[in-house]
């Protein structure tokens, strides 16, 4: 058996831990005590919390004050009670109450009635009580009703204190985030100087010793190489990826949509094998540049590197409704197995093994992706046929301004895929 001096440290300890003393009057308590008066036509109902030496009202009915001293409480004896409920019918006849100032006092409390509030763990934090300026009986009803009542108060400090672990959860989350953050930054920089040596070693290498070098390692110095940009390629998406987290659709600009769409075909169509379609008109819009910038260099880069015809051809729509921009980005590429496009926008998970030279993908840049469209208030998609391509449809969301359209009429329409 517990010492008591031990059960009450435990008991204490578990009422600290839902951090409810002091805090300010709540509805959802307010109501409780306002229905618990009513179905025991009683004209005072409190919820309280036993701390060290007094009595706290979480929700107090009928009375002004918000806390006595624990030493008169009624509820210090309904607690520590084996019973589901505490009554005392008239306390002018109860030795241990007939002096007591609440009952001497102006409160005149004659009746009692309180129900302890009992945690998971089998501590009594306090109780939901009803008082009366007179003795009294509660009939079977009304006890079961008043059990009921105590028994979702319990409900709401469990709420309460979840939420509170949610949030330091989330606030923990949060610094260790930044943390990975600052030390993904740190590490990609550092490294970055190091591949740009080695790739400029290499080239050195091949140009002054090339006639010592037989045709394997020659093969060798073109490996370590083309892995040093495959190395190089993985640290700026890295950076991308955290810095994606900065660009937000609060962060707008007007720009026209189609001067960004030649700047990304200038980017990635160097060979200019490729048939880049873009919407005819030139559309004013309000959005992060930057954050469209990037979602388009890596949709239509894609579009590009996973594309297996001889004049890869890819076409990219816009469209706008009351709500949202409407973007997509076609192609004629080798498309994306029904397997894989449920967890492309996933971190580090890739569609397809290599790209159309051979090197296999990080799985970074659509997770950035999606984490940009998100930051724009918007959702992406994808739909795609092995073999026949892919069309990645994505969403912005528009502010209050009125667009101008140069050229043109603003476009309307729904959110569909092709």
């Amino acid at each position: 058996m517990v010492p008591t001096d031990m059960k009450e440290k435990l008991r204490q300890k578990a009422l600290d831990s839902y951090e409810l003393l002091d805090t300010l009057p709540e509805q959802s308590y307010d109501n409780i005590t306002q229905i618990a008066a009513y179905i025991c036509d009683t004209p005072i109902s409190l919820i309280t919390m036993l701390d060290y030496n007094r009595n706290f009202l979480k929700s107090h009915y009928g009375v002004e004050f918000n806390e006595s001293p624990r030493e008169i409480s009624f509820c210090t004896h309904a607690i520590q009670s084996n019973e589901s409920i505490f009554i005392i019918e008239d306390a002018r006849e109860d030795a241990r109450f007939k002096d007591n100032p609440l009952v001497t006092g102006d409160t005149k409390a004659i009746f009692y009635a309180g129900v302890p509030l009992i945690d998971k763990k089998g501590h009594a934090l306090g109780t939901l009580c009803v008082f009366d300026h007179k003795p009294r009986k509660l009939d079977a009803k009304q006890i079961r009703t008043l059990e009921a009542l105590a028994s979702q108060v319990v409900s709401l400090f469990e709420l309460h204190k979840q939420h509170l672990e949610n949030k330091n959860l989330q606030e923990n989350l949060l610094k260790k985030n930044e943390l990975l953050k600052d030390f993904a930054g740190v590490v990609s920089h550092d490294m970055k100087m190091p591949l740009a040596n080695i790739i400029t070693t290499t080239d050195l290498l091949k140009a002054k010793y090339k006639q010592f070098l037989d045709e394997k390692g020659l093969d060798y110095l073109n490996y370590l190489k083309s892995s040093s940009f495959s190395l190089s390629e993985y640290i700026n998406s890295i950076l991308q990826h955290y810095e994606s987290d900065n660009l937000s659709i609060d962060q707008r600009e007007e720009f026209d949509l189609h001067h960004l769409l030649e700047e990304i075909e200038d980017m990635v169509n160097t060979d200019y094998s490729t048939i880049i379609e873009l919407p005819e008109e030139n559309v004013m819009i309000s959005c992060n540049r930057a954050a469209l910038y990037q979602i388009f260099i890596n949709l239509v880069g894609n579009s590009i590197k996973y594309n297996d015809k001889e004049n890869p051809q890819i076409e990219v729509t816009f469209k706008e409704n009351e709500d949202y921009y409407i973007f997509t980005v076609t192609d004629n590429g080798i498309g994306i197995s029904a397997d894989k496009k449920e967890g492309i926008f996933n971190l580090f998970q890739v569609a397809t093994d290599k790209d159309r030279n051979g090197n296999r993908g990080n799985g970074i840049g659509l997770s950035t992706v999606k984490k940009l469209v998100t930051n724009l208030g918007g959702t992406i998609k994808v739909d795609s046929s092995v073999g026949k391509g892919s069309t990645f449809m994505f969403t912005a969301r528009k502010d209050d301004v009125p667009r101008q359209v140069v050229g043109a009429n603003s476009m309307s329409g729904e959110l569909s895929s092709k």
